[in-house]
């Protein structure tokens, strides 16, 4: 009896570690991606409207999903072998998002046309007698005074894009980065409370302790990083220390059903 004791709160422990550590990460991503995205799009309140909106996203899609394969698989494994290519992901942001991102911003170069440049030729004569410095028009010698430039205008073609789609680049670029990995993590929530879940009767009270703790952990997510980690640690460091925990919480997932395997429902009711 003791011992069924024990395994029951292993098996709680694991899964409060899971759920708190993966909205930990969330946050993590949110908070570290956007300062990871400033280089690229500038310091606009459109990257964190953008970075919070797919984040969301992720978390609607991740609830949904993963509660269905939850109720299908009732087992801590196959969650673990979704959070690998998770795990992988962000391990590899480092290394793709900046050329992806780079591809982004390049779409919304804007190339001044010739026919600009060509109307600054066209400017009448007095207008450019009056730039020109006071110690030329009292004598001194042209070839010092003047400095014709040598530099060509650009042959590119101009394209204008609507400042809507401009405005909407941090969306794309956030969505390419974070999406999927975020999308992948927020499965960890409905798929605890179906391995948890006995009876009926414990759905309320377990859901809400599920989400109370992926809460906390988010909270803690956004603190922490905002206040600690990002002082001391560049984005690329953060990024890899995600990817390694989301393979650690891979290994967790493998040890709750091979360590704290669920009880039978039987056992639980001739125990009552």
């Amino acid at each position: 009896m003791s011992e069924a004791k024990l395994n029951k709160r292993g098996r709680q422990w694991a899964l409060g570690a899971l759920v708190f550590l993966g909205g930990f990460e969330v946050m993590v991503l949110e908070i570290v991606g956007a300062r990871f995205l400033q280089p690229f799009f500038g310091g606009s309140f459109y990257i964190w409207t953008s970075q919070i909106g797919v984040v969301m996203l992720a978390l609607a899609l991740g609830y949904a999903v993963g509660g269905r394969l939850a109720d299908r698989w009732q087992q801590a494994r196959p969650l673990g072998v979704m959070l690998v290519p998770a795990g992988i992901f962000i391990l590899l942001i480092p290394n793709f998002a900046g050329g992806l991102l780079d591809m982004i911003v390049d779409r919304y170069a804007v190339t001044v046309p010739v026919e600009a440049l060509a109307d600054t030729e066209s400017e009448p004569a007095s207008e450019l007698i009056a730039e020109l410095p006071a110690d030329f028009l009292e004598g001194a010698e042209p070839e010092a005074a003047i400095e014709t430039p040598t530099e060509t205008a650009p042959e590119e073609a101009w394209t204008e894009v609507p400042p809507f789609w401009q405005k909407m680049a941090p969306a794309l670029g956030s969505a390419v980065v974070f999406l999927l990995p975020c999308f992948l993590l927020a499965m960890i929530s409905p798929y605890i409370i179906r391995l948890a879940t006995h009876q009926v009767e414990e759905v309320g009270t377990l859901s809400g302790t599920v989400y109370a703790a992926s809460t906390v952990g988010s909270i803690a997510g956004v603190f922490i990083t905002a206040y600690v980690l990002l002082d001391h640690y560049s984005s690329t460091t953060l990024f890899r220390a995600t990817g390694w925990l989301t393979f650690g919480l891979t290994g967790l997932c493998f040890a709750l059903d091979l360590l704290w395997p669920e009880s039978s429902k039987n056992e639980s009711d001739s125990s009552e």
